[in-house]
């Protein structure tokens, strides 16, 4: 009975947890802020804690997750219709070197060191320091930075080289399994899709564990 109702609150825990994320959105989980990565942790303390406690049943679990979760849901819609709020709740990305200069006083607003500076910059490619013109502290403690002109990558615009159609490749099976709506989405049925199949000897669409079509360059397939 005991093992029925810790099985019990965890489904519900779960499937409250599913719901109140998916009602943040994802920038929860990309974009985690100080104040979204406290409000993850108590929501995962409040089920888990309810799990174990004989006294809390379900009703009280979806309680407290609701009622936390509409806190958090809250505070982001303030954030979006009152823009003072944002630094206040969200931070303020921070420029950590400006025209190729470290800013101390942005170092120390920010609780970073020179040590950790280094490892963000490496992180992002970026191994020296005089690589840098300008470097920003994020909001989700990630860093974002703008090299100097001798440093950075040239782009097809800078060397007057034309570049190829850009477009995305579309899964059309994948493990097996037709995905019928990408199929029609470039036009084509299941008759020209047997025809590429042959192309590579597979019977049936069991025998093919991924399929993508990208335009101006075909379809690619590789078997099981």
């Amino acid at each position: 009975m005991e093992f029925l109702r810790i099985g019990t609150d965890l489904i519900v825990g779960f499937i409250s947890l599913l719901i109140i994320t998916k009602i943040m959105g994802k920038t929860q989980i990309t974009q985690i802020t100080p104040f979204d990565f406290i409000s993850a942790l108590i929501l995962g303390e409040l089920v888990g804690n309810a799990v174990y406690d004989k006294e809390i049943g379900t009703v009280q679990i979806i309680f407290a997750v609701a009622l936390w979760g509409g806190l958090i849901f809250m505070v982001e819609l303030i954030t979006q219709k009152f823009r003072r709020t944002r630094s206040f709740l969200e931070g303020t990305p921070r420029i950590v070197i400006h025209n190729g200069k470290i800013d101390r006083e942005e170092l120390r607003k920010s609780k970073l060191d020179l040590n950790q500076l280094q490892h963000l910059l490496r992180g992002k490619g970026a191994f020296s320091l005089r690589e840098v013109e300008f470097a920003i502290l994020e909001n989700d403690g990630s860093i974002s930075l703008l090299k100097k002109a001798p440093f950075a990558q040239p782009t097809r615009k800078d060397l007057n080289v034309e570049g190829p159609l850009i477009s995305l490749p579309i899964c059309l099976i994948s493990d097996g399994e037709v995905i019928w709506e990408n199929v029609q989405h470039i036009g084509y049925d299941d008759n020209w899709l047997k025809d590429q199949m042959k192309t590579v000897g597979a019977g049936s669409y069991r025998e093919i564990l991924y399929a993508e079509w990208k335009e101006g360059e075909g379809l690619y397939i590789q078997k099981s």
